[in-house]
């Protein structure tokens, strides 16, 4: 039973209806190690541990009877507070004027859980309001990397990612714009997937701010697990439309597109002068491809979706910077636009064009989109020869905490040379999320250092099933899930 925390969901359910524990034993562990872990891990934030410990014990009751209401029945589960809980405190990573809001529903994908019979027990930390690539705030503090905890978790979705590694619960559900789901799950070691943009729900996610009804562009919400397998199950019960389109519209993703890892035919995109990766982390990788191919499987180390990386960042950077500008206060939004009218014409830094995307004009937005849908076009090209791409999903392994006031003036290094701190978005998370993409982050070993490198898997658009099995196959032959060294 000592592993019980660190087994799968599948595996778990599978645990749950042997009778090998119960529901009620299964969240009891898991709230005893939250307790006895917060210090170390700081990772669940809030608890509803009375409602969630009746819940558990009404599942036992009813799995007595042989009664199941749905595919998750009694499995304790956390999720990312940036998702409204009916009745449990969300802040969106402690912002200060939500300290007090307790919803009065469910976000979309926290009623798809408990529809599905899962039991919400808490709220994993992340960074205010989701804008930071690590997870502290002011409110909970800092979540630590499980691997080494002068590291950051990742962000913004790092609490969900160290609940995973550490064994903290059963699965977490997260959200990604530029990152959130697929840095934290590599810097943890355990998976996590983007899905294609627009086939999760997002409503009820913070930010927009509470209330909102229109979805933000390129936000998804995803799982987070410790095996591909339970990626692909959560995503089975999160995906589809929302209530208002579910009137007309079914969603039915396709499976898998091969069988066998030597069926499928791979590319690999490892490094670019665009996006610098960390020598550590490119070895890593490289001996992937090595592995895979000694497996059985083709990769491709030349192939590229027909564009250059650096024009996929600047477009991202576009849409990402114009998209979010509608949730920033008034005076807040003027003063950019007064500072971005005093810029000199010729002045390309990246602090000069954060400011003029975020106050951006509606026309150059939509010339962006246009951009946007032709950069598709070339995808869907590059997938009509290869199955899916694999790439970095961040240019280094967790990084030391950096939590310097001004974020935009923050440098990460790689390699020795300093790169702007927000500009690391820009490059292999941007990959998938500028156009839609599934993008799966998979554990494969560990850097010579001992940190736990990911690789992501970017997949056709709306191929998540594909995405997921390249993931579980590569992780299968490279590396998987790995208990963090002293966790217990």
């Amino acid at each position: 039973m000592s592993d019980l925390p660190f087994r799968s969901a599948t595996e778990l359910l599978a645990a749950l209806d042997r009778r090998e524990t119960s529901s009620e034993e299964l969240l009891t562990l898991f709230l005893s190690r939250i307790e006895r872990l917060a210090k170390e891990t700081n990772a669940v934030v809030t608890l509803d541990a009375e409602r969630a410990l009746a819940g558990a014990r009404r599942c036992d009751e009813e799995r007595s009877r042989g009664e199941r209401r749905g595919a998750l029945h009694g499995l304790p589960v956390t999720v990312k507070d940036s998702f409204e809980t009916e009745g449990l405190l969300t802040t969106s990573g402690g912002t200060p004027e939500l300290m007090g809001h307790v919803p009065a529903r469910d976000a979309t994908v926290v009623a798809r859980l408990k529809a599905a019979g899962a039991i919400v027990f808490g709220k994993t930390n992340l960074s205010t309001q989701a804008m930071d690539i690590q997870t502290y705030n002011a409110a909970f503090g800092t979540t630590n990397n499980p691997w080494d905890a002068g590291r950051t978790a990742g962000g913004s979705s790092g609490g969900s990612a160290v609940a995973m590694s550490r064994g903290l619960s059963a699965l977490e559900v997260g959200s990604d714009l530029g990152g959130s789901i697929r840095i934290p799950a590599s810097f943890c070691g355990v998976f996590g997937h983007r899905p294609s943009y627009g086939i999760v729900p997002t409503r009820g996610h913070i930010p927009g701010p509470p209330g909102s009804l229109a979805a933000p562009d390129l936000e998804t919400a995803g799982p987070i697990a410790r095996s591909a397998d339970d990626l692909d199950l959560a995503l089975r019960l999160l995906a589809g439309p929302d209530e208002s389109r579910g009137i007309a519209w079914r969603l039915e993703l396709p499976p898998p597109r091969r069988r066998g890892l030597s069926e499928y035919r791979l590319a690999a995109w490892l490094d670019d002068p665009a996006a610098p990766v960390d020598t550590a982390l490119r070895e890593r990788l490289e001996d992937v491809v090595g592995e895979l191919r000694a497996a059985g499987a083709e990769v491709d180390t030349e192939a590229r979706p027909g564009f250059a990386l650096a024009d996929n960042a600047r477009l991202f950077m576009r849409v990402l910077y114009g998209s979010m500008s509608s949730g920033m206060p008034e005076a807040q939004f003027e003063k950019l636009a007064a500072r971005a009218a005093a810029l000199a014409p010729d002045d390309d830094s990246f602090t000069a064009r954060l400011t003029r995307d975020t106050v951006q004009t509606h026309r150059e937005f939509d010339l962006a989109r246009e951009e946007r849908e032709r950069q598709r076009a070339r995808w869907a090209d590059f997938f009509g020869r290869y199955d899916a791409l694999l790439c970095p999903a961040f240019p280094t392994p967790a990084f030391p905490h950096d939590q310097a006031p001004n974020i935009a003036r923050r440098t990460l290094a790689v390699n020795g040379a300093p790169q702007p701190y927000l500009g690391t978005l820009l490059g292999w998370p941007a990959l998938s999320g500028l156009s839609s993409l599934p993008g799966t982050a998979a554990p494969v070993g560990f850097t010579r250092d001992g940190l736990p490198t990911g690789i992501q898997v970017v997949g056709p658009y709306l191929e998540d099933r594909t995405a997921i099995h390249v993931a579980k196959l590569v992780a299968e032959v490279s590396g998987g899930y790995v208990r963090p060294p002293g966790a217990a």
